[in-house]
């Protein structure tokens, strides 16, 4: 618990180019995309089109999520909860939960009430971290704290999460599943940095004045 909260806590924002693949059924999408992340909970995240201009910018800050979709001129806008984010990106997370996943560095979940260190299985040996809204369960190196697997039951953001690493363990990417394997996203990153500062203005976006919004509740 000590290893995951530090580290959880050491993370500060991560910016990168990603390839990024997703899955929703038979529909499937490949795309470029940029991706930056802010702890606690602020991500911002472009689709990019072949020429480099971005095709959807979706952001989240400050418990609101603003989506714009530049083909069609449309904007989605409401509460950033994990069913919007699952609609909109396929990653359906809480925003702190989805800045862990970003990270690599899924923090224990809040109003933690129950603790069990799991027996080891083909994955290696794993926690459960049961909370008020969801469980946890997370594999990871007992010693360092770097997580490999995690899987979130219950609440509104079922999924599970295995993380790639290098040799050095730092982050390249995740597979993420979802909704009984419904949705499954690829993420692989390209020269993440991390640490280097990220201005919060960079979450807020403003859609033109041209755009249809549809709010979302």
């Amino acid at each position: 618990m000590a290893l995951l909260t530090q580290r959880a806590r050491d993370f500060t924002d991560l910016r990168t180019l990603a390839d990024v693949s997703a899955q929703r059924g038979t529909e499937r999408y490949r795309m470029r995309s940029v991706v930056l992340a802010k702890a606690p909970a602020s991500v911002r995240f472009e689709a990019l089109s072949p020429l480099g201009s971005p095709l959807l910018v979706a952001t989240i800050h400050d418990g609101r999520l603003t989506a714009y979709d530049a083909v069609n001129d449309e904007a989605t806008v409401g509460p950033a909860t994990a069913d919007a984010a699952a609609r909109l990106l396929g990653l359906p997370f809480e925003p702190e939960d989805l800045v862990g996943v970003l990270s690599g560095r899924p923090a224990p979940p809040k109003d933690l009430r129950e603790v069990t260190l799991m027996a080891d299985d083909a994955d290696g040996p794993s926690v459960s971290l049961v909370g008020a809204v969801n469980t946890q369960r997370v594999w990871m190196d007992l010693e360092t704290g770097v997580v490999r697997q995690l899987e979130i039951s219950g609440g509104r953001g079922d999924a599970r999460i295995v993380f790639r690493r290098d040799p050095a363990a730092a982050l390249t990417g995740f597979e993420a599943t979802a909704a009984l394997g419904f949705v499954k996203t690829t993420v692989r990153y390209d020269n993440p940095l991390l640490g280097a500062g990220i201005e919060p203005e960079r979450f807020v976006f403003t859609p033109p004045k041209s755009a249809k919004i549809r709010a979302i509740r």
